[in-house]
């Protein structure tokens, strides 16, 4: 018989010994460490340096504004516009904060929009947009209130100061306050915008506003061939659309009355509708005509 073999692997007893402790010498400690602190110390010598240029700079009175040149103003004088830019005093050139000072000079009413920039010789630019007045809006309680060309309210009407002349004086639209702002909205206020921005815009006096019958107009008397008296007015109904073709049509309705009814004195029109059209006379005869396309 043959003898059985024992298969069991057997576990490995050898053990490996540690590594001996390495002692290190203290150059090599040293080296250690400066290896270590190497980066931080640049970095902080590094910041140490950009502070002192930095103050440097901008506590020099070599770096301080020498000249700043304002463009666009016509209402706002330039010691209002350097005022609100906190430049009063003398300062230095890198120490503005040109998003800050565009804000602040933009606060002012009058002005729309404001640019300031950096330029040579230690100069600082302003560029002004004002605002363009479009109309005056009346209220019963508030004061009258200037209309930019954009439709919004943008600040008190004050005559003495503001001297303005010949914008259109608008009555009857509803207004709102609303994020520290005066609003107009609604369809009344659309047709009146649409009015001003139409051909005949700088002919209108006054525009009232009316929720259920429109839009009536107060123009010069512009048609009658012998006008009413002087600093008289002729109102026209215009309604809520088609402005600029209703205007031309009350020019050729005058014409018409001038060539066919002589002597007859054009006192107001209603262009409600744009094809049947009412006529006041001087005389007060009421003229009810309806008027051909080709007229």
């Amino acid at each position: 018989m043959k003898e059985k073999t024992d298969n069991k692997i057997k576990p490995n007893r050898y053990k490996r010994e540690d590594n001996p402790p390495v002692s290190l010498t203290r150059k090599e400690l040293a080296r250690y460490f400066l290896r270590g602190v190497r980066l931080p110390l640049l970095v902080c010598l590094f910041s140490a340096v950009v502070i002192f240029c930095h103050d440097a700079v901008v506590q020099s009175p070599f770096f301080l504004i020498q000249d700043v040149t304002i463009s666009g103003t016509q209402k706002v004088e330039n010691k209002q516009i350097l005022a609100l830019a906190g430049l009063t005093e003398p300062v230095n050139i890198f120490q503005v904060n040109l998003s800050a000072m565009e804000k602040n000079i933009a606060s002012h009413p009058w002005i729309e929009a404001a640019s300031v920039y950096r330029s040579l010789f230690f100069t600082l630019a302003v560029s002004i947009v004002e605002q363009t007045p479009m109309a005056i809006a009346r209220f019963e309680k508030l004061p009258d209130i200037l209309i930019n060309t954009q439709g919004v309210a943008f600040k008190e009407y004050d005559p003495d100061q503001d001297q303005i002349h010949a914008l259109p004086v608008i009555t009857g639209l509803n207004l709102t306050f609303s994020n520290n702002r005066h609003h107009f909205k609604g369809p009344l206020f659309n047709s009146v915008f649409d009015l001003l921005h139409g051909e005949y815009a700088d002919t209108i006096i006054s525009i009232n506003g009316d929720e259920n019958t429109g839009i009536t107009i107060q123009v010069p008397d512009i048609f009658n061939q012998k006008p009413m008296a002087k600093n008289q007015h002729v109102p026209i109904r215009l309604g809520f659309d088609n402005y600029g073709k209703k205007l031309i049509r009350a020019r050729q309705i005058s014409q018409y009355i001038f060539a066919n009814i002589p002597g007859k004195t054009i006192c107001a029109m209603d262009l409600f509708d744009i094809d049947t059209v009412f006529i006041k006379t001087a005389d007060m005869d009421a003229l009810h005509t309806y008027i051909e396309k080709g007229v």
